[in-house]
């Protein structure tokens, strides 16, 4: 299965000034402004993350600066920290534990990229593009053991002990998705649980982290957590939807790349469970076939409303997010909570 866009690669990094208005692919002024309430925070976060994705060894810190620029909207950051400030005040334990998270998240990056065999990512050549996926495993492995000794610096065990658990719970959804590769009999309900902990698993702890640290009780938390893990949700779909009919310009990375290695996602299992004996047969057969384009699957889900009917799943997610931050007391940051549900469902990159 391939892309009929193509695979395209980019120029070499440029140095960027640590800054969130300067991170590439943010592009929105939107979520610009939905991070206002927190943007002094979030630049403290990218400091600390400039400062240990460095290294005196010159190679070492190409690879390192190379992860940094990899730096997107900072959505898991912003998630902490908002959750953080709508239940009381912000202390440097939240800085630590968002720049771990992030780091924690661009190491699923780099190993996602090795394993779809992908050449770009943030309108950049993917490390493994560059390197190759020897050096990319490595640098990938770097950045979840390097992410641990920065939440360390929270001096919280708690904290780092819901950090641990939800990194095993991303592994074990990317796990999950590779037993699952090739699969396209999974249910609905499979997928959502993959997702859910391979995707959502980190917005989910990066919103409890902060209440907690916030001194947020167990139950409030708790809601956090769910806020989080519905917004990932929600988000993992609308990416799954991208990556079929998203344009690579926008987007900023290699598509297709779930139908390239067999990768049964929603629209993809909606369809199938619609169609009658003889289009699900087509369609596996074209699923499975190397030569076939995006375009030879796109003309099923069209007539099934398969796209349609995954955007829909993920609103639901989405408005049981804004539900929860609706619930809130109102203030600056659990207001932005609700805008960043809005803005996942109205994204195109």
């Amino acid at each position: 299965m391939s892309h009929a866009t193509g695979r395209g690669t980019q120029s070499k990094e440029e140095t960027q000034p640590a800054t969130t208005a300067a991170l590439a692919n943010v592009g929105s002024s939107d979520l610009q402004m939905v991070y206002a309430p927190i943007r002094k925070e979030l630049d403290a976060v990218e400091v600390i993350l400039r400062t240990e994705l460095s290294n005196e060894t010159p190679f070492v810190d190409q690879l390192l600066h190379h992860s940094w620029l990899l730096g997107g909207k900072r959505i898991r950051p912003a998630l902490l920290l908002l959750s953080a400030a709508s239940c009381g005040n912000l202390n440097p334990a939240h800085l630590q534990m968002a720049a771990a998270l992030e780091m924690i998240h661009t190491a699923t990056l780099v190993h996602d990229d090795i394993l779809d065999e992908a050449r770009t990512r943030r309108h950049r050549e993917t490390a493994n593009a560059i390197w190759g996926n020897k050096i990319s495993l490595l640098l990938g492995d770097y950045l979840f053991t390097h992410a641990f000794h920065v939440a360390s610096l929270a001096n919280s065990a708690e904290g780092l002990r819901m950090l641990a658990r939800a990194s095993n719970r991303v592994c074990e959804g990317e796990m999950r998705q590779n037993a699952w590769q090739g699969d396209f009999d999974l249910s609905e309900a499979n997928y959502l649980r993959m997702i859910t902990e391979k995707t959502a698993e980190l917005c989910g702890v990066g919103c409890r982290l902060g209440a907690f640290l916030s001194d947020a009780d167990h139950d409030h938390s708790l809601g956090f957590q769910t806020y989080g893990r519905s917004l990932g949700v929600a988000f993992q779909i609308i990416d799954d939807v991208l990556d079929l009919v998203g344009r690579p310009e926008e987007v900023g990375k290699t598509l297709g790349t779930d139908l390239i290695n067999q990768k049964p996602t929603l629209p993809v299992i909606h369809c199938l469970e619609q169609s009658d004996r003889r289009e699900r047969a087509q369609l596996k057969k074209i699923l499975v076939d190397q030569d076939s384009t995006t375009e030879d699957v796109l003309p099923f889900l069209s007539r099934t409303d398969s796209l349609q009917y995954a955007r829909r799943v993920a609103q639901k997610h989405a408005r049981w997010a804004t539900n929860f931050a609706q619930s809130l007391a109102s203030n600056d940051c659990s207001i932005a909570l609700h805008d960043l549900a809005e803005f996942v469902l109205q994204r195109t990159h």
